[in-house]
């Protein structure tokens, strides 16, 4: 196994503590001394110079990183107020031709205004057949605007939290989110309806469904049920897997496995599994799905000073969850910010935030965004393996009003030699403003998993 080498290390001349008295010894052995010194320079030269090296292992989790690079890109600018702060800009691939040879892709992104907390305008789509490095200018979807609702004078229902994904079976894209209810120019936070999942679909022409609701009958998600901003996972057969964050009443939400029939037109509940439950502040939130060998993984958002992990066999029912720590057994400080998955066919990383020297007054320490190794099967981060996907902009110790947040942000397996994180940022005193950005994270060796 080849392991990188500790960065500034040098190699020590240890004295021998006996008393030798012939020269010729002496003189032998330091002749040996300075050759195994020398060897050990040369190798240690050789490692720091090639850090990205890695292991012929494919499973191991103890091997350098397979991340050869993260350069960051910005798409849309409005850092000065004068322009349009995008937000929940969350991409997802689409073959340019599903039946033929032809494995190009392009990039389809949908993206909304942000205007204050959890205040967002009319759901757009932007596209890029670049790879990324241009866009289209964000053209409206016309379905996931803001409606009236009825018996509701002023009411409206809008649409929020929306993550698309290409579903091969049907050659669509499911674009999923939920409802939000506003009342003039803010949130509704007085007269909130119940909440649950609004979705459309996006047909090979680029046409988009009207839009459509996934229905539930449970009393446990009288007051809300949702997959907002969470990751899925297509089976071969079509089904969807996926997560609900769910409750009857807005404490003490629970999150749940769920498997969903599509047919390319209509998105069906199958199966909901048992609940995992935290009693702390709102419960479980926004869960996250993936599936990595032959397992599925739950992260979760908690509101207790901690993310959290759950596996499963089925996909639908979880075991207990337990809070993400390091390898080492210590806890890691996160808080009440969503956490997503970047997977391969043969590793498995987690893109995250948590406390660090650098943001104690960060709100909920929402910057930087950070990358670690899994190890799936203790359900711990590789310390050693962490970097940074998305640097903090600002002090945040002196001045963390002027700290952009990057709390809401999108994973997307974009090539198999690159992989992207999609981030809006914005700044909630300073007029909500921000940049859009993408982190490329290029890869050493290709991932197996095809782009999604």
């Amino acid at each position: 196994m080849i392991r990188r080498a500790v960065p500034n290390t040098k190699p020590t001349n240890a004295h021998g503590n006996g008393s030798i008295t012939a020269s010729k010894l002496i003189t032998r052995r330091r002749s040996l001394r300075s050759i195994a010194i020398a060897g050990m320079s040369l190798v240690a030269q050789r490692l720091l110079a090639a850090p990205q090296e890695v292991s012929d292992d494919r499973n191991s989790t103890h091997t350098p990183s397979l991340i050869k690079s993260i350069t960051k890109q910005t798409l849309w600018r409005n850092r000065d107020g004068k322009a349009t702060t995008w937000f929940h800009p969350r991409a997802c691939m689409l073959p340019i031709d599903p039946k033929a040879k032809d494995e190009r892709t392009h990039a389809l992104m949908l993206l909304q205004e942000i205007g204050g907390s959890d205040y967002f305008g009319q759901v757009h789509a932007s596209e890029s057949i670049d790879m990324g490095k241009n866009w289209t200018a964000p053209k409206p979807i016309e379905s996931l605007g803001r409606d009236p609702v009825k018996g509701n004078e002023g009411l409206r229902a809008g649409v929020c939290d929306v993550t698309p994904q290409y579903h091969p079976p049907t050659d669509t894209t499911l674009a999923l989110g939920h409802v939000v209810f506003y009342r003039g120019p803010r949130f509704a936070s007085k007269d909130q309806l119940a909440r649950f999942p609004l979705y459309a679909v996006r047909t090979r022409d680029g046409s988009w469904s009207e839009r459509k609701r996934l229905f539930w009958d449970d009393p446990r998600g009288a007051f809300i049920y949702s997959n907002n901003c969470g990751q899925r996972v297509v089976m071969p057969d079509g089904d969807i897997m996926m997560s609900f964050t769910f409750g009857p009443e807005s404490r003490n939400r629970m999150v749940a496995g769920v498997r969903c029939t599509f047919d390319g037109e209509t998105l069906r509940i199958a199966d909901v599994g048992k609940p995992l439950e935290n009693p702390i502040g709102r419960g479980l939130l926004e869960p996250s799905v993936t599936r990595f060998r032959d397992q599925f993984l739950m992260t979760i958002r908690a509101e207790d000073g901690h993310g959290y992990v759950a596996v499963s066999k089925d996909g639908v029912n979880y075991s207990k969850q337990q809070a993400w720590r390091w390898d080492d057994g210590t806890e890691i400080s996160m808080s009440t910010t969503q956490q997503h998955w970047l997977t391969r066919d043969d590793a498995l990383y987690l893109v995250y935030t948590r406390q660090d020297a650098t943001n104690q007054n960060v709100i909920r320490w929402r910057s930087p965004l950070w990358v670690a190794r899994v190890d799936p099967d203790r359900r711990v981060l590789i310390r050693e393996s962490e970097q940074t996907v998305l640097p903090m902009m600002g002090n945040g110790i002196t001045e963390p009003d002027s700290v952009a947040l990057m709390g809401n942000f999108n994973v997307t397996n974009a090539s198999p030699m690159e992989s992207w994180v999609t981030v809006g940022e914005w700044m909630p005193k300073r007029s909500a403003r921000g940049n859009v950005l993408l982190a490329r994270i290029g890869w050493a060796r290709p991932n197996g998993l095809p782009p999604n």
